[in-house]
């Protein structure tokens, strides 16, 4: 069966994409109201229980839709043409967690609170190297489509730039806003060093360059632009919104530049001149 990369999303990955945005906007709302306004849960010590109870899942949450919503996607246009790059880039950003949270290289130094669940070793969160996989397959298929497929290279340099760039939102929700890890050293953006941004980055390259010598261009061709764009938003989004909340402007302002690329990756699919027939991917 032929697909092309920019063909129409299909119902059930429609489905698993508005279950993540549903969540997303449920988890946002309930910490923009209780948890940056605690004063309206006093005297209920139910209410405290029950927001103290679901403020961890907010995060477990958006991982686990995140992971079934692109699966859903990924099996039904790759079969498990997918998983073998998925152990490795898993194994890969679990070793460079495992170093950063050790010997505090290549992020400088951390440590993750136990709001993200069981951990490897007992230092990185088993849905943290999932995490990874989740924005790195979006970050390197809008490079494909913003990068012509003979520059290698920038492909992966711009793929781990968008990659970076959700770190603008998500490291200062996740660690200033709120408590899901915390920096051993101080930094100017939001308490982060700039350490962790050349790490993100190197990392980044060490994924996309993994992603390519998996071959994941095979199934990565097949995943639907538009798609892909919006299911890197939403996740953008979950950091977004708690810095919004949390009123941190210069991350809010951040967050633009991974937004503009998704519009723009998008609107080179719709302005694409090449015939479909070249875009074809045989099954």
């Amino acid at each position: 069966m032929p697909i092309v990369d920019n063909a129409p999303a299909t119902r059930p990955e429609r489905i698993g994409l508005a279950l993540l945005a549903g969540f997303t906007v449920v988890a946002l709302l309930g910490y923009a109201v209780f948890g940056r306004h605690p004063e309206l849960l006093r005297g209920s010590a139910s209410a405290v229980a029950v927001y103290g109870a679901a403020f961890p899942v907010f995060a477990r949450g958006q991982v686990i839709l995140s992971a079934a919503a692109l699966f859903i996607v990924l099996v039904g246009r790759g079969g498990v043409r997918w998983m073998g790059s998925f152990a490795v880039i898993y194994l890969a950003s679990l070793s460079s967690e495992l170093a950063g949270t050790t010997v505090g290289l290549p992020f400088g130094p951390y440590h993750y609170t136990d709001a993200l669940g069981p951990k490897w070793f007992g230092h990185v969160p088993a849905l943290i190297p999932l995490s990874w996989f989740l924005m790195a397959v979006p970050s390197y298929a809008m490079a494909r489509r913003l990068v012509d497929s003979a520059r290698t290279w920038r492909r992966i340099a711009l793929a781990s730039f968008i990659l970076l760039a959700w770190d603008l939102a998500l490291d200062p929700a996740m660690s200033y806003a709120t408590k899901y890890w915390v920096w051993g050293a101080t930094g100017p953006y939001y308490g982060m060093p700039w350490l962790n941004l050349f790490g993100w980055y190197v990392t980044g390259v060490v994924l996309m360059v993994l992603l390519a010598v998996t071959r994941a261009d095979a199934w990565i061709a097949r995943l639907p632009i538009g798609w892909v764009a919006a299911y890197y938003a939403i996740n953008l989004a979950m950091s977004l919104g708690l810095d919004m909340a949390a009123r941190l402007d210069g991350a809010v302002v951040a967050s633009l530049v991974p937004l503009l690329v998704c519009v723009a990756a998008v609107r080179q699919a719709r302005a694409s001149t090449t015939p479909v027939s070249a875009r074809v991917i045989e099954a």
